[in-house]
């Protein structure tokens, strides 16, 4: 049996986040895709859900891989509605992940002690400190 020839075959090989943007952005030439951004916002939502429902009731390993592969998924499509290159906005946001992170660290340590030691309120009320010293 010879493989079938699929329009996806021309997405190209790059990080996986922009490959899901490439597949969903190839579906969507032939109109297999969300009219306006609301209903990836639901997809979204439904694919939360599907990951809460995993968690309460079966923290099947196989299943929450699944699902929230889908949820992962459906926002690299919110990105591609948005034009937003997700690649870029997930390394923006670990980039200040790690500042407040490092702050955080900074903050502990001036006070002699370590993080172990904080409660993670404490450790809350620095990040939000944190996020408050960014915007100014």
């Amino acid at each position: 049996m010879s493989k079938v020839t699929s329009l996806l075959d021309d997405a190209t090989d790059i990080t996986t986040l922009n490959h899901a943007v490439e597949l969903t952005k190839l579906a969507a030439t032939v109109g297999f895709d969300w009219p306006n951004v609301n209903g990836v916002i639901s997809k979204i939502h439904e694919e939360l859900n599907e990951v809460q429902h995993e968690i309460q009731h079966g923290l099947i390993p196989e299943r929450l891989h699944d699902e929230l592969g889908d949820l992962l998924f459906a926002c690299t499509n919110l990105a591609r509605h948005l034009n937003v290159d997700p690649e870029a906005a997930l390394h923006s946001t670990n980039d200040k992940f790690k500042r407040r992170f490092e702050f955080i660290e900074r903050q502990i340590s001036a006070q002699n002690k370590t993080l172990e030691e904080c409660a993670l309120a404490e450790l809350d009320a620095l990040w939000d400190q944190a996020k408050v010293l960014e915007k100014k």
